[in-house]
């Protein structure tokens, strides 16, 4: 009767549960994984019969992780699945992300590095969200592990940091000595031992101080291997001594050596066991002095244990070879996909430079051409439409340009290039440089700076400008003789770091939640129809995400139909007591081009096509300069070898050599001489070329008439000469 009423007491039966989950956590602490599967076994029966689904995924998440520590991997596997398919139903995301992150260990240890990644990606998700650090730091430092299998030391260096840095701020040093060590792990991989050993000796220390012992054990082994590649023999040898007695110590203290000898054991204890259920058998048996019972029961135990086993191995080995096939198989796939992924991305990438410098070359054509046609009298009826040319071509530069932008976003190829700066400045001159747009819709914008908030930050100004452009923008856009709002306040603190909320709320047409689901997507269904109403190439949304990600921060939108928009963004910013300094400025000539003497200046253009050929020697003609002109590389040279010249205009790509092979040649004998490189590829993709080359400036094509202009003159008043005296 009482055990009746124990088990409909939900809460007795979850004290039951909650208990044997608890000593199966201490057995496996210390090594006892039978013991701990034990209770594991008998918690999942009262779980079940109680249908206390969390717990249940708790016990099959650590059945899955003693499979692992044992080597049934497999098994795991499965124990794991089962776990994540209740945790996933129930939002148990504490418990879903341990298991992820088990599963990631079940990879790593089945060398699937890229499913291991997987599974710690999933796991660092629901941890973030929990704000659980401890585990997040655990999960960063097997992530760490992972990247050096792959030989991306770099990448392992960078996460190993953010693990660091958490267990550092919250005081977990078991984890702070283990991930130090993996990181003088890495610094050894990247040639820095004398890092490694600074880190190396820091966390050992830790280790001894609170008597981390198998951390300590492998320190010793790794300094031992650190002192060696310093040809410091005699201390690598004393610590490769510690490191070996430590071994001993361990060994003899837990009796286990490898995977192996704990699957061993595991099955051996697990035989025992049956045993001694057979024992009492026995003895119930001579009890009775019942032989032919004893014999009958002997007989049955041992031909049942015999065919068991049998059955057992038989089916294990073909459950182990069916699976190692699929493994085999699905590896093969894995590696032609992941291949096949990637040539696609590499083709991607060489089409979009390839388009882009097409288009590019065409657009010089069209905005050159328009320019020259305004600024030479045109008809009153002509005006309009070579307005509307010439904005069709801004139009499509600007579509051009987001689309590169999306492409390197998307391939990761955008850094982050932190400076010092004044937030509340930046964010006046951006509303300053929009007021024009405001105006013309009739639009008030109202700036809201947090007063208790600093002023100076440390952070990539022009990514946070972008991105504050790209939503203002959108808000005039869409907003009629209305009000925009931009507030900033801090949400968070820590240290040097506040984590700022920005604000940009309109009261315009709003946006409906379909639209919502999918707006900070490239091209998303329903755009065009917006953009040929209100302009704009529907891709700036999509930019503004990837560029809140690259700085690790969140945005989110809130949206009525004819109500109004907020879009609110997050991003950490490290506050910095250095002010603001200059700007720094491109070098236009800001003289009087009447003081430079432009009579005896030649300039060469290197340019094989025809039509830009005639609007770069129009407007130099304009410009009072005279110009030769060539169609490749190599007359190029030639010309130079031949001639005074004072500045070279250098397209890139040419028939024969291209402009930067023609530029290194040309340093070879003129290290003076001024050229520009005039070029419809993307700089960014190519700066270094260009500096390697040797140009002295870069001119982007398709330019602004007037910077192309100040660029030459700049560099014709740097050449002028004090008159010599007679």
């Amino acid at each position: 009767m009482g055990q009746t009423t124990i088990e409909n007491d939900p809460e007795l039966a979850q004290n039951n549960i909650s208990y044997r989950i608890a000593e199966s956590q201490a057995e496996l602490e210390n090594f006892n994984y039978f013991k701990a599967q034990k209770n594991l076994d008998e918690a999942l029966k009262l779980a079940e019969d109680a249908d206390n689904k969390k717990s249940i995924g708790v016990i099959y998440a650590i059945k899955g992780r003693i499979q692992l520590i044992i080597g049934e991997k497999d098994k795991a596997v499965k124990s794991l699945n089962k776990a994540i398919e209740i945790q996933r139903i129930i939002n148990d995301n504490k418990n879903l992300g341990i298991s992820y992150k088990t599963f990631g260990d079940v990879y790593l240890a089945k060398n699937d590095y890229y499913s291991a990644l997987d599974s710690y990606t999933a796991a660092k998700s629901k941890f973030e969200e929990e704000e659980l650090n401890e585990y997040l730091a655990e999960t960063l430092l097997q992530e760490s592990k992972t990247y050096v299998q792959l030989k991306n030391y770099t990448k392992a260096r960078d996460v190993i940091e953010q693990s660091i840095a958490i267990a550092k701020n919250y005081k977990y040093q078991k984890i702070l000595s283990n991930a130090l060590l993996n990181q003088a792990k890495i610094y050894e991989k990247l040639n820095n031992d004398q890092k490694a050993l600074n880190i190396a000796h820091e966390s050992i220390q830790i280790a001894k101080t609170n008597n981390f012992t198998s951390i300590l054990n492998e320190g010793y082994f790794v300094l031992s291997s650190l002192y060696k590649n310093i040809d410091n023999f005699k201390t690598s040898r004393e610590y490769l001594s510690a490191y070996v007695a430590l071994s001993d110590s361990i060994r003899s203290l837990t009796r286990i050596n490898s995977s192996r000898d704990l699957e061993a054991q595991y099955l051996l204890s697990e035989e025992i066991e049956k045993n001694k259920l057979a024992l009492e058998k026995l003895e119930k048996a001579e009890d009775s002095n019942n032989l032919q019972t004893l014999t009958s029961i002997l007989s049955v135990a041992l031909i049942t244990i015999l065919s068991l086993l049998t059955l057992s191995l038989y089916k294990n080995n073909n459950i182990r070879l069916k699976t190692n096939n699929m493994l085999h198989k699905k590896n093969a796939e894995l590696i032609v996909a992941k291949e096949k992924a990637e040539l696609a991305s590499k083709t991607k990438a060489n089409f979009l430079s390839t388009v882009t410098h097409e288009l590019r070359t065409p657009l010089y054509a069209v905005t050159g051409l328009s320019n020259m046609l305004l600024d030479e009298n045109p008809k009153p009826e002509q005006v309009q439409h070579l307005k509307s040319l010439k904005f069709s071509g801004d139009y499509l530069l600007t579509f051009i340009n987001d689309i590169l932008q999306i492409n390197k976003i998307e391939a990761n190829k955008v850094d982050l290039e932190p400076e010092v700066f004044n937030l509340n400045k930046k964010i006046n001159n951006i509303i300053l440089a929009l007021n024009n747009s405001a105006q013309d819709n009739n639009v008030k914008i109202h700036f809201e700076y947090d007063k208790n908030l600093p002023e100076n930050f440390i952070a990539d100004q022009i990514k946070i400008s972008q991105i504050l452009i790209n939503l203002v923008g959108n808000s005039i856009k869409f907003t009629k003789d209305g009000d925009i709002w931009i507030r900033v306040y801090k949400i968070e603190e820590a240290g040097k770091v506040f984590t700022l909320r920005f604000e940009i709320e309109d009261n315009g047409i709003g946006i409906s939640q379909e639209k919502q689901d999918h707006m900070f997507e490239s091209f998303s269904q329903g755009s065009i129809q917006i953009n040929r109403k209100y302009g704009g190439t529907g891709l700036g949304l999509s930019i503004v995400k990837g560029l809140i990600d690259i700085l690790k921060g969140k945005i989110y939108v809130k949206s009525e139909l004819e109500v109004g928009t907020t879009f609110y963004f997050e991003i950490p910013l490290e506050k910095t007591n250095i002010e603001e300094g200059e700007e720094n400025k491109v070098a236009y000539f800001e003289g009087n081009k009447e003081d430079i003497d432009l009579t005896n200046v030649k300039i060469l253009v290197v340019e094989d096509n025809k039509i830009n050929q005639m609007i770069t020697k129009k407007i130099l003609t304009k410009m009072e300069l005279k110009c030769d002109i060539v169609d490749n590389g190599e007359d190029a040279v030639e010309q130079i070898k031949a001639n005074t010249y004072d500045i070279i205009l250098m397209d890139i790509h040419m028939p024969g050599i291209s402009g930067i092979e023609a530029t290194k040649i040309v340093r070879s004998f003129d290290k003076e001489l001024t050229i520009f490189a005039l070029t419809a590829v993307t700089i960014e993709d190519k700066m270094h070329e260009f500096e390697e080359a040797g140009f002295t400036d870069i001119i982007p094509k398709p330019f602004k008439q007037e910077e192309f202009e100040k660029k030459l003159y700049n560099a014709l008043a740097g050449k002028k000469k004090p008159t010599p005296s007679a």
